[in-house]
């Protein structure tokens, strides 16, 4: 049987951040390579994803990494790091995104997306700081939705459902899954592609292999890493932050709420609009 190549590009979310094995992240792609083939040694896997990437990131350095391995499967997760950056433009995320897939579809790949919640509501955060962040990663959502299907993406979503909100399956820092959530993300995708007739061996196991961190490991992870982590990402997006979210308690008290949902909702249309024009010039020519 001819070997599976499995390619992986994205962020923290698939390098494995919250699942790991000894002094490594394994994490949910890893889990799923193991069940692409009948036997393990049949599938070549190779992780490319950084922590901290962005879509421009996945655009100009992962993926003509993932192209020279010409990959039979290849993931891309990616944006939440896009929504948490000042310099967030829909535009600019679909059109690299679009480039991205139609890269590897022109190759012949399977290609697995997803959809994710937004980080507001799972770092708990106050209403007028929450509500900017979920209405930028319904807008990642939107364009991911629309590019899947022009794609013929195998595509979970994972932005909403009783099992994403499950506390238990993410990791001390809210953002990102422990193993119990890497191994339900390598769970539900492994049944999409076997429903496509793309895998062929065991489904992950749902159940954890290492023991959950108590809660004085959490606590140190988050004084340590984790704090680095978030310094960070507030070094640019904090003061923005605090702006949009003044904007956002203003047209509040102005009861003009509904203008931010409808201008996010036209920017999404217009990134779209402008792809489907590009897409169609070709033809014309």
């Amino acid at each position: 049987m001819r070997t599976v190549r499995f390619v992986a590009l994205g962020d923290s979310l698939t390098e494995g951040v919250g699942d790991p094995v000894g002094e490594a992240w394994r994490g949910w792609a890893a889990l799923l390579a193991d069940g692409l083939a009948e036997q393990p040694g049949e599938v070549e896997f190779t992780n490319l994803a950084v922590s901290g990437a962005q879509s421009r990131d996945v655009l100009e350095r992962q993926t003509p990494a993932g192209l020279a391995l010409n990959p039979d499967v290849v993931s891309v997760v990616i944006g939440v790091n896009d929504t948490l950056r000042c310099t967030f433009d829909i535009q600019a995320v679909a059109a690299r995104l679009d480039e991205v897939y139609a890269a590897f579809t022109a190759q012949g790949a399977t290609l697995l997306t997803a959809c994710l919640p937004d980080p507001g509501a799972m770092l708990g955060l106050p209403g007028a700081l929450a509500r900017p962040l979920a209405r930028r990663q319904r807008a990642v959502n939107t364009v991911v939705h629309a590019l899947s299907e022009r794609y013929g993406a195998v595509h979970l979503h994972a932005a909403e459902g009783a099992w994403i909100m499950d506390r238990a399956i993410w990791s001390a820092d809210r953002l990102h899954p422990g193993e119990r959530g890497h191994r339900q993300l390598a769970l539900r995708f492994h049944a999409l592609l076997t429903e496509e007739g793309v895998a062929s061996g065991v489904a992950p196991s749902p159940e954890p292999e290492f023991p959950a961190p108590n809660r004085s490991a959490s606590l140190l992870w988050l004084a340590t890493a984790g704090t680095g982590w978030v310094v960070r990402r507030c070094t640019d997006l904090l003061p923005q932050l605090l702006r949009l979210a003044a904007d956002e308690m203003r047209h509040r008290a102005r009861g003009t709420s509904a203008r931010l949902d409808l201008s996010a909702s036209h920017a999404v249309s217009m990134a779209l609009a402008s792809l489907s024009v590009q897409q169609e010039q070709p033809d014309a020519a």
